[in-house]
C-alpha cells in the first residue's frame, strides 16, 4: 500500500500545477526509481512533460547521468533505506552495469525520521563507504542531508561523492542553461561538470 504514493498521477498533478508557475524545467526530487526501476522515473518525466510541454527530470536519472558523464563503474552507496530496499537499489545498479562495491543503510522505516540525522552521521555512513575502493560515492534520499557534508568529505576522503539533492539541482541548472558553478560548497559535482 505504501508503494501507491509513487503513482504518476499525482506527481503529474502536482507538476500541473506548479506550471502555473512558468518553470523553465520540474524536477521530481525522489529516490524510488532507484528500488523499483529507473525507467519508471523516465516514464515518469515523459508524463510530466507530455502534460506540461516543460522538460523534466528526476533525482534518480541526474545521478545515473553523472555516473554516466564521469565513467563510474564502481560505486559505493549510502541510503537511510531498508534493507530490502537498498538491495534492490544495489540490483538495480548492477544490472544497469554497475558495481555497488560499498554499502550503508540505517534499516529506518520511517519517511520524515530519515532527515532526523545529522551531519555527523551521514558523514560517518560516507566515511565507512569510502574504504570500499568505490570510484564515487552516492548518498540517495532526498530526505537526508547529504549536500551539506560533501565538500568537506570530498577533500578528506579524495572520492567524489554524489547526493540525490545536489544532483538533482545540478541537473536543473544544466537543463536551463545556468552555469553549475554558481552553487558553491555542495562538492565537485558543481565545478567539474558543465
Amino acid at each position: 500500500a505504501a508503494l501507491s504514493q509513487f503513482s504518476n498521477d499525482p506527481i503529474v498533478a502536482a507538476a500541473e500545477m506548479l506550471n502555473h508557475a512558468r518553470p523553465d524545467v520540474i524536477a521530481w526530487a525522489g529516490t524510488s526509481g532507484s528500488w523499483r526501476g529507473f525507467e519508471l522515473d523516465a516514464a515518469l518525466c515523459r508524463a510530466i512533460t507530455a502534460t506540461t510541454l516543460v522538460p523534466a527530470t528526476t533525482s534518480v536519472l541526474a545521478i545515473n547521468e553523472i555516473l554516466e558523464r564521469t565513467g563510474v563503474e564502481r560505486i559505493g552507496l549510502v541510503t537511510p533505506y531498508l534493507a530490502d530496499v537498498q538491495a534492490a537499489i544495489v540490483a538495480n545498479y548492477s544490472v544497469a552495469g554497475l558495481r555497488v562495491v560499498g554499502e550503508r543503510h540505517l534499516d529506518d522505516r520511517g519517511n520524515f525520521s530519515f532527515a532526523d540525522y545529522d551531519d555527523a552521521r551521514v558523514a560517518d555512513l560516507i566515511g565507512d563507504v569510502a574504504a570500499s575502493g568505490a570510484e564515487a560515492i552516492i548518498v540517495l534520499c532526498t530526505n537526508f542531508r547529504g549536500a551539506m557534508v560533501v565538500e568537506r568529505l570530498e577533500a578528506e576522503l579524495g572520492v567524489p561523492i554524489y547526493d540525490s539533492v545536489s544532483a538533482t539541482v545540478w541537473k536543473m541548472l544544466s537543463m536551463t542553461g545556468r552555469d553549475p558553478k554558481s552553487v558553491v560548497g555542495w562538492g565537485s559535482l558543481f565545478r567539474e561538470l558543465p
